[in-house]
C-alpha cells in the first residue's frame, strides 16, 4: 500500500468511513436523522476532502467552523466519548485499509487531537 498523497486518496478515505458510519447503527442515525448528511452525501465528502487536504497537503479551500458544527450537532443530540471513539475506530480503519505512511500517520493523530479538542469544547459548554 501506498501513502495517501492527492485529494483523490483523501476521497477514498472519506467515502470509505462514511460508509462505514453509515452501517453502525451506534452512530449512523446523527448522521441520518439528527443531521441528514445522507441527503446531501456527495456535497458533505468533498467539504471533508477539502478540510483534510488543507489539514494535510495545504491546498486551501475550507472555511467552515469545523468546532462550531459539532457544537450545533451536539445541541441536537448529544454526542458522548463512545460517538467519538466510534467515530476514530472508523476512520482509522478507513485509513488503515486503503493506505499506509506518514500522511497516514498524520491524518490518524489530527483525527485524536480534533476528538479531544470537540471533546472539552462540548463539556465545556455543557458546563
Amino acid at each position: 500500500m501506498t501513502d495517501l498523497q492527492t485529494q483523490e486518496d483523501i476521497y477514498v478515505i472519506v467515502d470509505a468511513f462514511y460508509k462505514k458510519l453509515f452501517a453502525d447503527a451506534r452512530i449512523s442515525y446523527i448522521f441520518t436523522e439528527v443531521i441528514p448528511v445522507h441527503e446531501k452525501l456527495e456535497e458533505h465528502l468533498q467539504i471533508l476532502v477539502r478540510f483534510w487536504s488543507q489539514a494535510l497537503l495545504g491546498t486551501g479551500g475550507y472555511f467552515n467552523n469545523l468546532t462550531q458544527i459539532h457544537m450545533e450537532v451536539d445541541t441536537l443530540s448529544a454526542l458522548t466519548k463512545e460517538h467519538f471513539d466510534i467515530w476514530l475506530n472508523h476512520f482509522e480503519a478507513a485509513i488503515n485499509e486503503n493506505f499506509e505512511g506518514f500522511n497516514c500517520e498524520r491524518m490518524k493523530n489530527m483525527a485524536h487531537n480534533l476528538s479531544t479538542i470537540m471533546q472539552i469544547k462540548i463539556k465545556q459548554k455543557r458546563g
